[in-house]
């Protein structure tokens, strides 16, 4: 290229990414991350098998279905018996891997990686024959990416409207395609160029318990596979994607790009592993909740429901417009949506049943008379010992009718990078999930599929995925 096009391609973050992408080989991941990744993609899969028991996934996959056609290289659709066109499939799978808000999130960037770096890597690695090891590679390189650019933002994106995982998993995406695809370094430049133009995923939701946001990852895997292959036929995309006047941060964030850190979109790149401060969730609730869920069910034991007076939720001010506001419909969910962003629901459902799961946003759970009474007691007030976004900490606070007070403290929440969940208890949250969709032989296989994904390729773990 021209000395000045190389000279300017070289300043930006953009080819700073592309150039780590390109350079990424299976002998330059530490195996620690390389094993931790591969049980990342099992949790995924088994979120998405009971997933796909739910209304939400049956909708999708008929209208896409209706859209897919045929396609040379189909993919499949996990636990399901259908197979669709790369993108298409890419946006189920995605819908699928986070529809129960069950997946992992990067703590720091405040952005699940793993729900758009495993549809694409599948989607893009079955269209070019990948193996298993450059699909594992692929994947990681997302979560790298991923979780940085969520990091230079600083919760800044959920304060003006925006889903970080719709926004910087196009980015994540096109890098995650482009390197399957084989793309040079300029060449995945371009693709994030390009994505710039198709990074998409509003909170609206929250008012309203709307399952848009369950598509957000998967358009975010679809959309980088088509930025990936725009870039491998010369489209040219936009040159400064994310320190732009019109770039990322300026245009998403607005007046508080000016909080944003961009050294953060580059910072260790193959020194430090992002993969391993990427929490896998106990709840299938916002992670912004886990911590007073926790503390709640700590307090539930012997606790007299019916002599309290008052509950105090102490949660970061920066989750405040996610779980706690509106108050009115935080406090009386209208959907299971609603109810896993909800810190006056989850709370309540802690302290009366020490415990909380799936069943605990089924229809019936949140319509319970007492539950939502329980839910009305529960106010929410601003963490001033947050650790926010470390640490998305929380505490509760029981007040009872004589008077006395009943608190626990939550400072680092159970999955978190310094309290994270074993392998094995991947595994066997894995297992719980799998076994409310398939049979124990049918889990027992897929698990095994993933967790030696390496020797395999693609094509065969796509197949091996579908029912």
């Amino acid at each position: 290229m021209p000395l000045d096009e190389a000279s300017s391609r070289s300043s930006t973050i953009s080819s700073t990414l592309a150039d780590f992408a390109a350079g990424l080989t299976w002998d330059g991941i530490p195996k620690d991350v390389r094993v931790r990744a591969v049980h990342h993609m099992l949790d995924a899969v088994g979120i998405a098998l009971v997933s796909g028991t739910y209304d939400f996934a049956h909708r999708t996959l008929t209208a896409l279905s209706g859209l897919s056609g045929s396609a040379e290289k189909s993919v499949g659709v996990i636990g399901r018996p259908v197979r669709l066109a790369p993108r298409d499939a890419a946006l189920v799978n995605g819908i699928l891997c986070h529809g129960l808000d069950f997946d992992d999130t990067h703590l720091g960037g405040v952005v699940h990686p793993t729900v758009s770096a495993l549809p694409c890597a599948l989607s893009a690695g079955v269209q070019a024959g990948s193996s298993g090891k450059d699909l594992i590679v692929a994947y990681i390189l997302g979560i790298e990416v991923a979780a940085r650019l969520g990091a230079v933002a600083k919760g800044g994106f959920h304060q003006v409207g925006f889903h970080p995982t719709g926004l910087v998993g196009t980015f994540s995406s096109a890098l995650v395609a482009g390197k399957l695809f084989g793309l040079s370094a300029r060449e995945l430049t371009q693709a994030q160029g390009i994505a710039l133009s198709m990074g998409a995923g509003s909170l609206e939701f929250l008012e309203d318990g709307a399952w848009t946001k369950r598509m957000h990852p998967g358009w975010a895997a679809s959309s980088g596979i088509t930025a990936a292959a725009l870039a491998r036929e010369g489209f040219v995309g936009a040159a400064a994607p994310y320190e732009g006047r019109f770039g990322l941060y300026n245009a998403y964030l607005g007046p508080r790009a000016a909080e944003a850190d961009l050294a953060l979109a580059t910072a260790g790149l193959g020194d430090r592993w992002e993969l391993n401060q990427t929490a896998i969730k106990p709840f299938p609730a916002c992670h912004f909740t886990h911590a007073c869920i926790d503390a709640a069910i700590r307090l539930s034991p012997g606790l007299d429901i019916g002599r309290i007076r008052r509950i105090r939720a102490l949660v970061p001010a920066e989750v405040v417009k996610t779980v706690c506001e509106p108050v009115a419909s935080k406090k009386r969910p209208a959907n299971s949506y609603d109810a896993q962003f909800s810190i006056p629901y989850l709370v309540a459902v802690g302290l009366l049943h020490g415990r909380m799961g799936l069943g605990d946003l089924e229809p019936g759970m949140l319509g319970d008379p007492g539950l939502l009474a329980l839910a009305a007691k529960v106010d929410y007030e601003v963490d001033p010992k947050s650790g926010f976004p470390r640490h998305y900490s929380g505490e509760v606070i029981v007040e009872m009718a004589d008077g006395q007070t009943l608190s626990h403290r939550e400072q680092i929440n159970r999955g978190a990078p310094d309290r994270p969940l074993t392998n094995d208890e991947i595994v066997e949250k894995y297992r719980i999930n799998a076994a409310l969709a398939v049979s124990p032989e049918r889990s027992r296989a897929v698990e095994a599929t993933v967790l030696s994904c390496a020797e395999t390729d693609a094509a065969t773990l796509s197949a091996d995925l579908t029912a």
